[in-house]
């Protein structure tokens, strides 16, 4: 749970996320091409495979890199000067009390299988799979614009027309109907309208990783070509793209692509300074090292500054349990996990500043909120954001008054002489995860807590978190969220697909009993609600403020640090235009090679 947000619903962060964090290689022309055909090919990585070829369904970092080019939406943002422009649409209406959005498309555009594209395929987006009550979507919690859970009625006008309509005031109406992906109809209704043996619609099993990619069929610039579990996807230019240059060629120009599946960041940093790859999201502890290779590997490593993604553990406060009876955390342990006191002073116990120095190599800066600290929703400490630097007595002195005590082994233990441990998860790809990991087990062991750790590849902790909720405490971060704090809602409101760390009953998802909300969670999702109706945004600041406020003291995340974003990429790629929230590569469909 990784850059994504995942499950913000522009889709400017959508494809932001692929394009930033694209890595890619020079071609190796034995393996991925054929001599008579030479053709414009980039090979990336990812360091795990996706988990779906569903986009709907997708909750998955690597599922959004291969999808995010495979799905265009309406409206995209522009990173460079952060307007909305027509991507699908050709343009739009607003009524005058921002009530009602009429969006027409371009003409002529068509489906990678060369179906025509019309207002049908946006109206059975939004109503059958989007805002349909028995489809997950993560999309979904951020369309609900009040406390009833109403969201946009999506009516056709014309053949190439739609309206999207409210009935309250939504401050990020345009940005977020428009910026969600477009499916196609004609493949995908029927699976809605039949159901399983379980009674849930038969499209929450369609596009799983075991179709032929060659059945799956997008509008974005490139089409899935082939996929080999846990080695690679390629991809290949979509013939019927509607992007064209200004000399009327198509777009993109680079035809290929090949995610290769690499499962370690020091691996593909052996790659990169050994001349393989052109591009890499640098890792803080590669950074020295390839900085004095700058000159000489004829790249550039660029500074977006503070990354927008999170980094944090959560512990699992979900009190449910699942369809046997079974609590999905240890009794003894929720009742830790629940005390506020506890997590305060594992926020505390944490030393953030020497992590910062250690597994981030400096190359970071610590985090206290959720909320991007360059976006004007972002509340300073001294506007009220509690911050918990290191104070390991202040820690102990929490637990003490929390009720726990300290035996004579100087372990820490309840009321009911149980020791206090748990078990950490995280996902094994990255170097500086498992890093963050050892210093937090050493760090606690020193208030007398004990962590086992728990490393596990992307998907299956993904999995663990999802799925069965069968985990204590995990490490882990969203992303990309960039200024619009809207884009959490997913996360903060309570029926969210991705409310991890009380993740409640999903449509499709296992049965669960005894789910629990507590009065804080309540309150955000309503700020969350009174954020996105509020369209003054001084007064829209004040409901986000006051979330960071709450969130800050009952610290469901407890924020370490966010890395600097930084990415080296060779001189070889032209038309790259860096901006710190777009990344090299936001405008993927204009670069060029110079080389092949």
């Amino acid at each position: 749970m990784t850059r994504v947000n995942i499950f913000r619903r522009l889709r400017l962060p959508a494809i932001l996320a692929v394009v930033a964090a694209l890595i890619i290689t020079a071609c190796n022309p034995a393996n991925f091409r054929s001599q008579a055909v030479q053709v414009p090919t980039l090979i990336g990585t990812l360091l795990g495979g996706p988990s779906t070829f569903n986009y709907a369904l997708n909750e998955s970092l690597y599922t959004t890199y291969v999808l995010g080019l495979v799905y265009d939406s309406l409206i995209t943002e522009n990173p460079l000067t952060k307007k909305l422009e027509p991507a699908l649409a050709k343009s739009w209406k607003i009524s005058g009390d921002g009530l009602r959005i009429e969006i027409a498309l371009k003409e002529g555009l068509k489906w990678s299988d060369g179906k025509p594209m019309t207002a049908d395929d946006i109206v059975f987006s939004y109503n059958g799979i989007y805002l349909n009550p028995e489809i997950p979507a993560p999309s979904k919690d951020s369309l609900k614009i009040n406390e009833r859970g109403d969201t946009p009625k999506v009516r056709k006008i014309d053949n190439l027309t739609v309206e999207f309509s409210i009935p309250e005031p939504f401050a990020p109406f345009l940005r977020w109907v428009g910026g969600i992906p477009i499916l196609p109809k004609h493949v995908l209704e029927e699976s809605i309208r039949t159901k399983g043996p379980n009674g849930n619609p038969q499209f929450l099993r369609m596009w799983g990783l075991g179709t032929n990619p060659k059945d799956i069929i997008g509008n974005g610039p490139y089409v899935i070509d082939s996929y080999v579990p846990s080695q690679r996807v390629i991809l290949k230019r979509n013939p019927n793209y509607w992007r064209k240059d200004d000399l009327g060629n198509p777009q993109p120009h680079i035809e290929r692509i090949v995610y290769q599946i690499i499962e370690s960041t020091d691996n593909m940093l052996i790659s990169f300074r050994s001349g393989q790859l052109d591009s890499l999201e640098v890792p803080p502890e590669g950074f020295s090292l390839l900085k004095r290779e700058e000159k000489k590997g004829k790249f550039t490593i660029y500074n977006g500054g503070p990354d927008t993604s999170t980094s944090f553990i959560a512990f699992n406060l979900n009190k449910a349990k699942n369809s046997k009876g079974q609590a999905f955390v240890d009794p003894i342990k929720s009742r830790w996990f629940n005390k506020k006191e506890f997590r305060q002073a594992i926020a505390y116990a944490i030393d953030r500043e020497t992590m910062r120095i250690n597994s981030f190599r400096g190359l970071g800066e610590l985090q206290n909120s959720f909320v991007y600290v360059e976006s004007p929703f972002f509340l300073p400490p001294e506007k009220g954001l509690k911050v918990y630097d290191y104070n390991p007595e202040k820690a102990k002195k929490l637990l003490l008054q929390a009720g726990f005590k300290y035996n004579t082994q100087n372990q820490l233990i309840d009321n009911d002489g149980n020791r206090v441990k748990f078990i950490l998860l995280t996902n094994s790809e990255r170097k500086v995860r498992q890093d963050m990991a050892s210093q937090i087990m050493k760090d606690l062991g020193k208030i007398g807590i004990k962590v086992d750790l728990q490393i596990l590849s992307f998907n299956a902790y993904l999995n663990k978190l999802k799925v069965t909720n069968d985990w204590d405490c995990y490490l882990g971060g969203f992303g990309g969220g960039g200024v619009e704090p809207h884009g959490a809602s997913n996360i903060w409101k309570v029926k969210g697909a991705s409310h991890a760390f009380n993740l409640g009953p999903q449509p499709g998802g296992q049965k669960m009993t005894g789910w629990e909300v507590s009065d804080w969670e309540k309150e955000i999702d309503s700020l969350y609600i009174k954020g996105a109706q509020e369209l003054d945004e001084n007064k829209r600041k004040e409901y986000y403020y006051e979330y960071q406020r709450i969130a800050s003291e009952q610290l469901p995340f407890i924020h370490l640090v966010t890395r600097l974003d930084l990415q080296a990429v060779r001189d070889r790629l032209q038309g790259i235009k860096y901006t710190a929230l777009g990344g090299a590569f936001w405008n993927l469909y204009e670069l060029e090679i110079t080389e092949n």
